[in-house]
């Protein structure tokens, strides 16, 4: 527990010594890699979080996927879950949990079984393994039945030789940053 704590420290003081614009840089050269994968292209519906505190922004991956025709869906807090909600345009969004933009909930929710599943994560090591925020919101949600294709992003600076997980720890299929897909 304490080794998650020290990693989660570390990478906050990475995001803080970023500039917003190069917040911007990096998330657009991660979001270039996500198009370019024949998962995404292929997916009906994108699920994606909404980013906050400088992790990797996902407004261009939103806004692509609307361009492309595909329904997106985006999570709102309930409790200790996460219920996912179609979005149609930025107006569909409010100020939710922690400050984070979550969707109303006078919209249609999203139970979609096979998409392109957007993951974020504190860190992350080579084995795919995720140091998350310490809620358990994603696992919860991805123990439940489905084939998302799961595509977690993160800067480079996010990525250790090694972090520490558990059995139960659900790993995403690809690691995408802003220098490759891992």
């Amino acid at each position: 527990m304490q080794e998650k704590k020290e990693i989660r420290k570390k990478v906050r003081e990475f995001r803080k010594a970023h500039t917003d614009e190069q917040i911007k840089d990096l998330s657009h050269q991660v979001a270039e890699r996500i198009f370019a994968i024949p998962e995404y292209q292929q997916a009906s519906c994108v699920y994606a979080y909404m980013d906050y505190k400088h992790e990797v922004m996902t407004g261009e991956i939103i806004t692509h996927s609307w361009e492309l025709g595909k329904r997106v869906a985006v999570p709102r807090v309930t409790g200790q879950e996460l219920v996912w909600y179609y979005i149609r345009s930025w107006e569909d969004l409010e100020s939710g949990y922690d400050g984070i933009l979550e969707p109303r909930t006078d919209l249609d929710v999203a139970d979609e079984r096979d998409a392109f599943f957007v993951m974020p994560g504190v860190a992350f090591d080579r084995d795919h393994h995720r140091v998350g925020y310490g809620g358990g919101f994603y696992d919860r949600y991805l123990e439940k039945p489905n084939t998302h294709y799961t595509a977690a992003i993160a800067f480079e600076f996010q990525l250790f030789d090694a972090v520490p997980f558990e059995a139960h720890d659900i790993l995403p299929k690809a690691i995408v940053t802003e220098k490759t897909i891992y």
